[in-house]
């Protein structure tokens, strides 16, 4: 899952159609849609990675590039899109880089209405100039905010990760998601900063997730690690309304691809080293010890930088914080952490 809130980004998409990247303040949320079983089927591919025509859905690019020279950057650019009946398609899009070594973190967000859905075997996506296209986990990302710009070419080196075993995850009564994860791609091409283009190379993450449901009040915790063995990592902690876990799981993955469901009872997460915003005035956390059973693992995870949220209220009507992070301890790595619900 990924944070937004779908009812009040499907309103502002409709309101906004002439406007791709300054959206309103004042947000109309209409009466949240109901969630719907969903009729579980195979997830297939080329087939699954291309739009669907179901109310909730998004692609999530995050990764790590590194230039001559040693300096690294994070990098996160995702699409969401949202059905709505016969009203138009709603698509909302956020682009961010973390430079740590100039100690600096910067986003943007855009936003248009039109229907992408015809695509049956890719997906290809353009939201305000940016565009994340692809199929196979051979895929391209491109995006451009004032100070960064990245042009980028990612190929896969493992089959798509399942997660809870066949794709396909259960959030009670907000609906069934189908989920899947490329848990390790490699990067080339450009990264500009300022007017300098600097080739890249390095690793991503892309997360795709879609269904007929609608997202938990409560927000998640969401923790994507790659460990320098070759193996990866992704936890997650679901909340509902009242902040009480209801959904806790976990998928490993192995250097061949082979993968591991973790299970509530295997997964243990504590969190510290809280930092308030001084945009929003929310609280984040930004270090986690992260600990499970089988198989045995026991990390510390840090923030890059503990300014890495994004205010998108403009475009989603939320806050979150998502930002590139650390490992230490029995594994060595890097990896990215979403925070949301902490606006209540």
């Amino acid at each position: 899952m990924r944070t937004l809130l779908l009812t009040a980004l499907a309103a502002l998409l409709v309101a906004c159609a002439q406007s791709p990247r300054v959206a309103p303040r004042s947000i109309p949320v209409p009466v949240a849609p109901t969630a719907i079983a969903t009729v579980a089927a195979p997830v297939t591919f080329p087939r699954d990675d291309a739009p669907h025509d179901q109310l909730t859905e998004w692609w999530y690019y995050t990764g790590h590039l590194d230039a001559v020279g040693g300096a690294s950057y994070g990098f996160e650019l995702v699409v969401f899109q949202v059905v709505r009946g016969n009203g138009p398609v709603g698509y909302a899009a956020h682009f961010a880089v973390t430079d740590a070594a100039a100690g600096r973190f910067t986003y943007d967000q855009r936003t248009s209405v039109g229907s992408q859905i015809g695509l049956t075997d890719r997906f290809d996506l353009t939201v305000g100039g940016w565009r994340m296209s692809g199929a196979n986990g051979q895929d391209h990302l491109s995006a451009a905010m004032p100070g960064y710009a990245i042009d980028l070419a990612l190929a896969t080196r493992k089959p798509a990760a399942l997660h809870d075993g066949d794709g396909l995850v259960s959030f009670g009564p907000a609906g069934d998601s189908y989920y899947y994860s490329r848990t390790r791609m490699d990067v080339a091409g450009t990264l500009t900063v300022g007017d300098r283009a600097l080739p890249v190379t390095g690793t991503a993450w892309m997360d795709h997730q879609w269904g007929n449901f609608v997202v938990a009040g409560g927000g998640w915790d969401w923790f994507a690690l790659q460990f320098d063995d070759g193996t990866e990592l992704v936890a997650q902690i679901v909340r509902d309304d009242d902040s009480r876990p209801i959904l806790v799981y976990g998928t490993h993955v192995q250097p061949d691809g082979r993968t591991t469901h973790i299970a509530t009872d295997q997964l243990a997460i504590t969190a510290s080293e809280p930092w308030t915003s001084p945009a929003t005035g929310l609280t984040y956390e930004t270090r986690w010890r992260l600990r499970t059973t089988d198989p045995p693992l026991d990390v510390d995870v840090a923030a890059v930088l503990p300014k890495q949220e994004l205010d998108t209220r403009p475009t989603t009507g939320v806050a979150y914080w998502e930002g590139a992070v650390t490992v230490r301890g029995t594994h060595t790595g890097r990896g990215y952490v979403e925070l949301t619900g902490r606006q209540r």
